[in-house]
């Protein structure tokens, strides 16, 4: 077995092991544990050790080894420590919590992840902690009008049952149900009618989370129904449909597009690798002299290469290694090497090479307004 697969291996061992004792430990001994839940249990459990393995192994890859790595020591590099700490919140609140990177593809787009993540987040805080027996209530014997919140068995705070507080909790799944449906809605919507989403779309990985999402939500909000409105008819049969549905869900969350979610943090540290590189030294195009990108990333882009197999050393020249030419001039060379060809091939003399340094090359139409979606994205796009 490869050393990878037994690192991993033993990350989604470990981490399952220590959900498990939480869920032992949080529930007291599993006393506050409902035993209906355990098949839910089962698969939050199998879905901990997917997830954490294909993580895992994710990060053992080299090119994101590295920036897991580089992210980690420009957090923590000397002289950059508070400037990182300052921006982490920024980032944080809009890579991560409203998905700016969204929003500056289209609002109805972004409106539509927002409602998508953040309805799955509240049901998550809300079923969590139920179903593992961290979180249980129970009536005041000398007040049935109140309740008693219990966080890991020890007692936290009490609230009236008619309270605003009540109507929101107890009814939190319903509301989640109702902004994840939404921006399913939206979803299918764009999936259906953009034509640029519809040539690259995939069932599996497009249509199919999108239908596990409305299948869970819609079977919750039948169970609410029934228990409501219709005392309690075709309740077990909505309950176990409610049930394969999430259990389904989970048993497909690490193998399936999901993974992005928790993938998306660790944008974070690239993020950072690039800052602190565009603060320190740059590296030098060797063909214009230009300055295109941080020394550190070159470096480490050359050292991945090479454990990839990929080779593009430039023997018997100044240039060294392919990855030292800037972006504007290895299209520039690349037109030059056609031209030669196409001379030669016409019976001319090829055209000679610079024997001075050559300016970094420019563009009739700089591609303003026709992609770019970041400052970055502009300097390296061209149309």
């Amino acid at each position: 077995m490869r050393q990878e697969v037994v690192k991993a291996t033993s990350w989604g061992v470990g981490t399952t092991f220590m959900l498990g004792l939480l869920i032992l430990v949080g529930s007291r001994n599993l006393a506050h544990f409902d035993a209906a839940l355990v098949a839910y249990t089962v698969a939050v459990l199998f879905a901990t050790f997917g997830l954490t393995y294909r993580y895992a192994m994710w990060l053992q890859r080299p090119p994101t080894a590295v920036y897991w790595k580089r992210g980690w020591q420009t957090f923590f590099k000397g002289g950059h420590r508070s400037q990182n700490a300052r921006t982490w919140v920024s980032h944080v609140f809009n890579d991560i919590l409203i998905n700016r990177f969204i929003l500056a593809r289209g609002k109805l787009r972004g409106i539509t992840h927002l409602l998508i993540m953040w309805g799955c987040i509240i049901a998550i805080a809300i079923t969590f902690p139920l179903v593992f027996g961290w979180l249980h209530f129970e009536s005041i014997p000398d007040d049935l009008t109140l309740y008693q919140a219990f966080v890991f068995g020890f007692p936290t705070f009490t609230f009236s049952i008619d309270s605003i507080f009540a109507f929101f909790a107890f009814h939190g799944l319903v509301w989640s149900s109702f902004i994840v449906i939404a921006g399913v809605m939206l979803a299918m919507r764009r999936r259906m009618r953009d034509e640029g989403a519809a040539a690259l779309q995939l069932f599996v990985e497009d249509f199919l989370p999108l239908f596990l999402l409305f299948a869970v939500s819609l079977s919750g909000l039948m169970l609410t129904a029934s228990y409501t409105w219709m005392r309690g008819y075709a309740y077990d049969f909505i309950a176990i449909l409610h049930a394969i549905t999430v259990i389904v869900t989970f048993l497909w969350l690490p193998f399936g597009k999901f993974f992005h979610i928790f993938q998306r943090p660790a944008q974070l540290g690239v993020r950072f690798y690039k800052e602190v590189g565009e603060r320190e030294e740059a590296a030098l195009c060797r063909r214009c002299g230009h300055p295109f990108s941080s020394l550190m990333h070159i470096n480490d882009l050359i050292q991945v290469e090479k454990e990839l197999g990929y080779d593009y050393e430039v023997p018997d020249s100044d240039v060294g290694h392919y990855q030292w030419i800037c972006p504007p001039c290895r299209r520039a060379v690349v037109a030059q090497a056609q031209g030669q060809l196409w001379q030669t091939a016409q019976g001319g003399t090829a055209v000679p090479t610079h024997t001075t340094t050559p300016p970094t090359p420019t563009y009739v139409n700089p591609g303003l307004g026709d992609g770019p979606l970041g400052e970055e994205d502009a300097r390296n796009f061209h149309a």
